[in-house]
């Protein structure tokens, strides 16, 4: 089977989904962009994540066309795609419907910076417009709100996360949960103190170099 190795990470990332508790049933999808072949491998839709298998894993092109693969793919595609079209650095995107964050989405606010994991995604993490879900609108809305940025809230949906492969871009949607838990819980106690500018700064020249390089 072609490609057996990203198919197997979809799968195993998509259970984690349910297991790390950011999203239910069969919300969100992830993708995974084998970039020498301009092909993008994409969860099914409808499909439990514990019950699909590397064979249930579609393969698209960029256009939105099914190359191989017997089941529907992710609704959401061109949210995806657009992002491998338009970048040359992102080969993954992660979308989930975790709590916090979504419940920030449907107040359309951004989650400013109160703690410094926030370098991991960027300066903050922006909130998109409504758009319909599995719309080229949608997609469109969802990259001019990203930026530079690593994650964002998509607006009355979810979080959609990138990354240069699924691990990092997982860990960016993790990463916005726990900032999501963390606005509400300050913003419940009181008024949280946000980093400065100067701050972020130092925060993101550290995100550099953090971790295995």
């Amino acid at each position: 089977m072609k490609y057996l190795n990203e198919r197997k990470q979809i799968v195993e990332f998509g259970k984690k989904l349910v297991t790390e508790r950011l999203t239910t049933g069969t919300g969100g999808n992830i993708s995974i962009f084998i970039r020498e072949d301009n092909i993008m491998l994409i969860s099914p839709s409808g499909i439990p994540y514990t019950e699909t298998l590397p064979e249930d894993i579609v393969i698209m092109d960029l256009n939105g066309n099914v190359l191989e693969g017997s089941k529907k793919p992710s609704s959401e595609y061109a949210m995806h795609a657009i992002f491998y079209k338009q970048t040359d650095n992102i080969n993954s995107v992660v979308h989930t419907h975790s709590d916090y964050a979504t419940a920030i989405s449907c107040l359309h606010q951004d989650i400013e910076p109160l703690h410094y994991i926030i370098g991991s995604v960027g300066d903050r993490v922006r909130c998109s417009n409504y758009r319909t879900f599995g719309s080229s609108e949608l997609a469109t809305e969802a990259f001019k709100t990203m930026r530079d940025n690593n994650g964002i809230l998509l607006g009355n949906h979810g979080v959609l996360a990138v990354g240069p492969d699924c691990a990092e871009a997982f860990s960016v949607a993790k990463d916005i949960e726990f900032l999501a838990k963390l606005k509400v819980h300050s913003g419940a106690l009181g008024k949280p103190v946000l980093l400065n500018d100067e701050d972020m700064a130092v925060v993101k020249e550290k995100f550099k170099t953090y971790g295995q390089q």
